[in-house]
């Protein structure tokens, strides 16, 4: 799972981010929202835990313009704010969990799965584009009926365009989500994915905007 960390005292940060590292999760922290921002605009991520106290602005203002811009990535938000009034503010916003500071970090690795949990059954219906179905809970697709074999960088990337829709998807975050953290990128190794996707599932089906990414023409 990748995460994305906003929040700017290390001393609960950095601790927070181990704890999750431990069980697997890639863990991304910044400190701002000016780097948070950059960050959730050029790669896919699984959830953001969101402070709302940050050095260049308020939290909850970073995530009503995300969910303005329907960037509907799942947010926790992590603060000392405790009234009643702020939770239902934060929810409001568009907040999928609220936790209040100081926490425990396996209470926090709890919220993290139960909301990833909870968006994930969003998507386990199945899907009809064209001549396809595509069934998200058990990563399958047919095509005319015929089932079709899809590995696994393969599935990768058509999940992150079906989540994405019809937005534009980043050449980056199409590499982040199919190629583990740190792992080197051969030159046109996406391409090549890409060429096999479309030979399997339709030639038109996945659009290239040059220079910007790719699309799904639905």
């Amino acid at each position: 799972m990748r995460i994305l960390l906003i929040e700017d005292e290390a001393a609960l940060a950095r601790p927070l981010s181990e704890h999750l590292q431990a069980d697997h999760h890639i863990v991304e922290w910044f400190s701002t929202l000016d780097e948070a921002d950059s960050a959730i605009r050029a790669l896919e991520y699984d959830v953001v835990l969101l402070d709302l106290q940050l050095p260049d602005g308020d939290g909850l203002a970073f995530l009503s313009k995300l969910r303005d811009q329907h960037i509907r990535t799942p947010v926790i938000i992590l603060t000392a704010r405790d009234k009643v009034s702020d939770r239902i503010d934060g929810l409001n916003r568009g907040a999928d969990d609220y936790v209040i500071k100081p926490f425990d970090l396996d209470e926090v690795k709890a919220r993290i799965h139960t909301v990833c949990r909870r968006s994930n059954d969003l998507m386990t219906q199945n899907i009809t584009l064209r001549d396809l179905t595509i069934c998200l809970s058990d990563q399958s697709v047919q095509r005319a009926g015929q089932p079709v074999r899809l590995t696994s960088k393969e599935w990768g990337l058509l999940e992150v365009l079906l989540r994405r829709k019809s937005k534009i998807v980043p050449k980056e975050s199409l590499e982040a989500a199919i190629y583990a953290y740190g792992e080197e990128v051969e030159s046109n190794a996406l391409e090549a994915h890409i060429s096999r996707l479309r030979s399997k599932l339709g030639k038109d089906l996945i659009v290239t905007h040059r220079g910007m990414g790719y699309t799904l023409n639905t």
